[in-house]
């Protein structure tokens, strides 16, 4: 008995010495996870939430193996579904974007987009880069030409942080494309990056305000001196919000923020719901003649489409005035279009989507022979290669997109943007959260995001047959209608005429 007595008393004197080993190389093992985590800049959820943050990416792969049984499918999520974000992740992370097994597309869902290949695609030798456009040619005394047809959207710093807003231009400079500075003002880490800005103006006149909250000739001068500031913007209405100003809870509103945009520290920052200095289409109009005599550069407006009859009373108006009154440019929003904070009553129910207010309002400038004088740029979940194509198809001169850079960054979809709890940094000013967004390797994703949409989207234009994306037309792309069969775009929207009083209108 003594002997087993002996072996026993050393079996478990073995046991626990394994035991105590192998939960030591565990602890071992986690702290090097822990350090491997928070010394990384690739991934933000890593960084901000090391060793556990890991499972968000073992649960994302696995659901690639398991997602028939317990996993939504890929196109079901909102309001961006798994497939669109994953492509931007791909796109921005510059690796292979290729999918196996087909497509998982029902290619029969109603306002869905089919390009149709031509039987002789352009050959590679054959391509050319995408055509330069010009803004406010011969009429501002500094028009502004590009490119790059896909770009930034408008988003506020404050809205954003810092750093989020540091890639954002350091990635829109590397890539060559602009970004907006949305509503918050100019703020010093716009102008950082060395990218191309559009200043906008809000309704609050943030940055561009005297004492008394009036737009002031000074402070715009001031800002049209920055060689980098390109155009103005003036917001009439954002597709999450139609007839609601922009909402900046006072938690996030700090002295930086304050100072910026020219309003108390700590109070929350409501923008009026409409410009109390724009109040008709002949205010409209000489607000934009105002600003673009103090900056000397292009002038267009922002606005989501709801009640269109006053477009004709626009288009009528500028023929009276001159079409050198015409804005330089219009930024058409969709209703459902993305913000940090909006009431869901209008997020849910307001305005029209671009796929109703695109073709409407581009055969309207067409009918009225403007479409040459006032460039179109179109926004609203715009934020892969097949849609950023349809809007080019339909007339748009550019497309902007704010939600697909902020999934560029890192963004998860953790819908947190109004809480300043946003777990990648990148719409919070918790400094703890923030230290997971590094500026050098977020620029580089936001740059190849750029490059590879642009890339894309040429891919599709060569396989319709043309050289370069501008070109492309209506009748290069079918939408699925009620009946879930394709429909011809120039069908669906037969090109306008011009009418005969404007056949002869120019500059």
């Amino acid at each position: 008995m003594d002997v087993v007595t002996h072996w026993a008393s050393r079996i478990l004197e073995i046991s626990a010495a394994l035991f105590v080993f192998f939960i030591g190389c565990g602890l071992l093992a986690i702290i090097y996870i822990y350090i491997r985590d928070v010394t990384q800049t690739k991934q933000a959820i890593r960084r901000n939430y090391p060793v556990i943050g890991r499972f968000r990416y073992w649960f994302e792969h696995m659901g690639e193996f398991f997602r028939q049984y317990f996993f939504a499918q890929d196109r079901e999520e909102l309001p961006f579904d798994r497939a669109h974000r994953s492509w931007v992740y791909r796109a921005a992370k510059n690796v292979d974007s290729t999918v196996a097994f087909g497509s998982t597309r029902p290619l029969n869902q109603p306002g869905d987009i089919i390009f149709l290949n031509c039987p002789f695609p352009t050959l590679t030798e054959d391509t050319a880069p995408a055509s330069e456009v010009t803004i406010g040619e011969s009429v501002a005394r500094k028009p502004f030409t590009t490119s790059s047809f896909f770009n930034i959207s408008g988003m506020s710093f404050g809205a954003l942080s810092v750093p989020a807003v540091l890639s954002l231009s350091k990635g829109a400079k590397k890539a060559g494309i602009w970004m907006n500075t949305g509503e918050g003002g100019l703020s010093p880490y716009h102008l950082e990056g060395g990218a191309d800005i559009i200043f906008q103006i809000g309704t609050a006149k943030y940055g561009v305000r005297d004492e008394n909250g009036n737009l002031s000739d000074e402070k715009l001068k001031e800002i049209a001196a920055h060689d980098q500031v390109r155009m103005f913007e003036i917001k009439m209405s954002q597709g999450a919000k139609p007839g609601k100003g922009g909402i900046l809870p006072g938690n996030k509103v700090n002295a930086e923020i304050s100072a910026i945009r020219g309003i108390p520290e700590g109070q929350d920052s409501i923008s009026p719901n409409g410009h109390t200095d724009i109040q008709s289409i002949d205010e409209l109009l000489d607000m934009i003649a105002r600003v673009r005599e103090v900056t000397g550069k292009p002038v267009g407006f922002k606005a989501v489409i709801g009640a269109y009859g006053w477009l004709d009373d626009l288009m009528e108006a500028i023929h009276a005035r001159g079409i050198k009154s015409a804005p330089d440019f219009i930024t058409l929003d969709s209703a459902d279009g993305g913000t940090g904070a909006a009431p869901q009553s209008l997020m849910d129910y307001m305005g029209l989507p671009i796929k109703r207010s695109l073709p409407l309002l581009v055969d309207i400038l067409n009918s009225y022979g403007l479409k040459q004088r006032i460039k179109v740029i179109v926004s609203g979940k715009l934020i892969n290669p097949a849609e950023v194509a349809w809007a080019m198809c339909i007339g748009a001169d550019f497309i902007v997109s704010a939600r697909g850079f902020m999934f560029s960054l890192g963004c998860i979809q953790a819908l947190q943007c109004n809480k300043n709890t946003c777990p990648t940094g990148i719409t919070t000013h918790d400094p703890k959260l923030q230290k997971g967004l590094v500026v050098t390797d977020k620029a580089e994703r936001v740059a190849h995001y750029a490059k590879n949409m642009m890339y894309e989207v040429g891919v599709i234009a060569h396989s319709c047959g043309v050289k370069e994306p501008r070109r492309l037309k209506r009748f290069h792309a079918q939408m699925i209608n009620d009946h879930g069969l394709p429909q011809s775009l120039d069908e669906m929207h037969p090109p306008a005429n011009v009418k005969s009083q404007y056949q002869n209108s120019s500059l």
